[in-house]
């Protein structure tokens, strides 16, 4: 989408078809545009008071102007004191309104941060047609910026929302197109298009690296796991962060089937791997001076002959041992092998992202994600890079005397904890294979998958992450590790 920058509504209007208002209440218009407010004449005030319009956050009205630039004006409300994610939920709602216009414009960078006017135009427009006979996809070409935006933000905020658009379509994807092998190759790809370092680890590689969680998850699946890493080395880097995701392609819960009905959006267990590769390719793409790994094991959990059955022992890679007692907790099974070689390599500070327990949706609901952690300083930093991104973290406890629940006669430990804090006692698992590096734990069950569309937010795959972990490596290449 080309991004303008114009001074005034003048010029925005001898081209847009579709112009959004910012306002607060009262209203209040944002930037220099009473004027043409006043001019648009009693039929304006009439579709705000009829639409009961009062400049609230998440309002909108239209009216239609009756000439052809622009042919209709959006009101967009943001409330008293918007803060940047109001801003970027307004421009999602402009976004959808206006789909159907070639040439947008704006005043909502006179309200809030450009980046998150541009990110929530550009993701609210997102849609996955690959399988329609009929796809009616969005026609915008051109999003035009009107009043003091600032264009130093533009680059930066395309590679974001793209990333979590590409994050999207990987989600969404239904299962039998994104087998490991099949993902390896889009990754392959994303890697040569990005001058990015790709290692990745076939079933005999696994087996000689010691990849018990991962092969043992896999084996009742006719498709080859792999396991990737997904190198972005700048020189004279800030900092060395390694993020972790869940990749589970297709997840029936193995010999522990899952009810029909809980395997239909089962598609969607590896978003926390997308995120991660998302995200690499936005920092890529931004050339921020932070070294950053990305580990994403992608394996299918089915219940073939050879799968793992309930009494088993797994060794993972660390040599650390654990009995599955329900092959559908899988998901900590694959993690702890990518952990634990994400800890060989040294990174200042681990990040792992993984749609791991209906316990933390229960917990949190369908829109906010479990934040759990060793490390005081990095949990207060990931919470602040989720805030600053719009995307919603709560900070939940890992309690030293949960960890008894996963203890077992049979090994080092077993898959599941007792009925209750599910999500805690699995993170607690996890914990076991971070070693010393400060390390968090990002549960995403519940917003990974979107339920409706809603301003910026398209049912589905939402690939929700990729902010985060962005705002987190900006906050590195400014502020290093301890600043």
């Amino acid at each position: 989408m080309d991004i303008k920058f114009v001074p005034g509504l003048a010029d925005a209007r001898a081209e847009a078809g579709m112009l959004g208002l910012s306002a607060r209440p009262g209203p209040v218009w944002s930037g220099e545009v009473d004027d043409y407010v006043d001019s648009l004449g009693a039929g304006f005030h009439q579709a705000l008071e009829s639409g009961r319009f009062e400049a609230k956050a998440g309002q909108s009205a239209v009216f239609n102007t009756g000439s052809d630039r622009p042919h209709t004006v959006v009101a967009l409300g943001l409330g008293d004191d918007p803060d940047a994610d109001t801003v970027r939920r307004a421009a999602g709602i402009l976004g959808r309104r206006s789909s159907r216009d070639s040439v947008v414009a704006t005043t909502l960078v006179d309200a809030g941060p450009t980046r998150a006017v541009i990110e929530g135009f550009i993701m609210s427009q997102y849609s996955y047609d690959r399988y329609l006979s009929s796809p009616d996809p969005a026609v915008t070409e051109s999003l035009v910026l009107v009043g003091d935006g600032d264009r130093t933000e533009s680059r930066a905020a395309i590679a974001v929302a793209e990333a979590v658009c590409w994050a999207r379509d990987l989600v969404n994807t239904p299962p039998q197109d994104k087998a490991p092998t099949a993902i390896e190759g889009q990754v392959a790809e994303l890697a040569d298009d990005l001058d990015l370092r790709l290692v990745a680890y076939d079933e005999e590689a696994l087996a000689d690296g010691g990849f018990g969680g991962v092969l043992g998850v896999a084996a009742g699946s006719h498709r080859p796991p792999r396991l990737l890493e997904l190198w972005y080395e700048p020189d004279d880097a800030a900092a060395f962060v390694a993020f972790v995701g869940k990749g589970i392609t297709f997840d029936s819960g193995g010999l522990s089937l899952k009810p029909a009905k809980a395997m239909e959006t089962m598609k969607t267990d590896m978003s926390g791997a997308a995120a991660v590769i998302g995200a690499i390719q936005a920092i890529a793409r931004m050339g921020l001076p932070v070294r950053v790994l990305g580990l994403t094991p992608f394996t299918d959990n089915m219940p073939g002959p050879l799968a793992t059955k309930p009494g088993d022992v797994l060794t993972t890679r660390n040599g650390k041992t654990i009995e599955v007692l329900n092959t559908d907790a899988e998901g900590r099974l694959v993690l702890a092998d990518a952990l634990a070689l994400g800890v060989e390599y040294g990174p200042d500070l681990m990040v792992d992202l993984a749609t791991l327990t209906g316990a933390c949706k229960v917990a949190l609901g369908e829109k906010i994600a479990g934040l759990m952690g060793n490390d005081e300083k990095l949990v207060r930093m990931v919470a602040q890079a989720g805030k600053d991104a719009g995307e919603r973290l709560w900070h939940l406890p890992l309690p030293s005397d949960y960890r008894s629940q996963i203890d077992t006669p049979m090994a080092d430990m077993k898959n599941i904890g007792g009925r209750w804090g599910g999500a805690l006692t699995a993170a607690l698992l996890l914990e076991e294979f971070v070693g010393d590096v400060p390390w968090v734990h990002l549960d995403i069950a519940g917003p990974a998958r979107w339920p409706k569309n809603e301003a910026y937010q398209t049912q589905g795959g939402s690939g929700f992450g990729v902010r985060t972990l962005v705002s987190l490596v900006e906050h590195l290449a400014e502020n290093g590790v301890d600043p």
